[in-house]
């Protein structure tokens, strides 16, 4: 579980709960169901609109991210990549089928079966990154269906709240009506640009710097497997990938 997306959001719902109450606007005055349906209706409508329905999947798969999001274990890969190497150095790829039928993440699985077949190392890497490209386009696509509604949704709070504005226009001949009239319009404003600053676009953030990691893991695969399947030495193969291991 990710406590920084945990205390991030309640923070979020904290600081505007607190705020409205300090500000004299009370906890009421965040409630609106017009508001509500302006503003988050109407940006989930604009991203249907706005994205094919591969990317708002994706964005879906990875909402679950935020609050547990994947992590690789590259030191025990690096591990398992100089075993590979050792084995394939000492007993030739064949060494490899064992490994091949107990791998169960399908990314390196088929790299170990590009080895195994005595792909050429230019190969085994033009063969994985077209893979990892491919999926990091995809991840990057659905983290910016986040970016998106982050962009739409302060945009139509200002339409809730000129809408708002609208209807107390209406009745200017009640005067007891215009306060609570114009608090109720500004609503809309407050929930677009808060939902947009407080969690779409910091998720959309989020979840773009996990997509760089996880192709980062994968880059780090792809030199691994193609060291093995050009004969490099374990230990030259291990330097080169103890780099990816170096924490800021």
């Amino acid at each position: 579980m990710d406590i920084l997306t945990i205390t991030g959001l309640f923070l979020a719902i904290f600081s505007l709960i607190v705020g409205a109450i300090l500000k004299g606007a009370g906890v009421k005055g965040l409630v609106g169901g017009a508001a509500f349906v302006i503003v988050v209706l109407g940006t989930i409508a604009a991203i249907c609109i706005h994205a094919p329905m591969s990317s708002v999947k994706r964005a879906l798969a990875m909402l679950k991210w935020l609050f547990k999001p994947p992590k690789a274990d590259e030191e025990g890969l690096v591990k398992r990549l100089i075993e590979w190497s050792s084995a394939a150095r000492r007993r030739g790829v064949l060494a490899l089928e064992p490994e091949i039928a107990k791998e169960q993440d399908p990314f390196i699985k088929r790299g170990l079966e590009l080895v195994y077949d005595g792909a050429a190392p230019d190969t085994v890497r033009k063969v994985l990154e077209v893979e990892s490209d491919a999926r990091y386009d995809m991840d990057y696509a659905g983290a910016k269906i986040f970016e998106g509604m982050g962009i739409y949704a302060p945009t139509l709070g200002i339409i809730g709240a000129v809408l708002g504005l609208m209807a107390v226009m209406q009745n200017l001949e009640d005067p007891s009506k215009l306060g609570t009239g114009i608090a109720a319009a500004f609503t809309a404003t407050v929930y677009g640009i808060g939902i947009a600053n407080l969690f779409f676009l910091p998720a959309a953030a989020k979840l773009k710097e996990l997509a760089g990691a996880q192709a980062r893991t994968r880059g780090m695969i792809i030199d691994g497997l193609a060291a093995i399947a050009e004969g490099e030495n374990p230990r030259i193969i291990e330097a080169k990938l103890q780099g990816y291991l170096t924490k800021p």
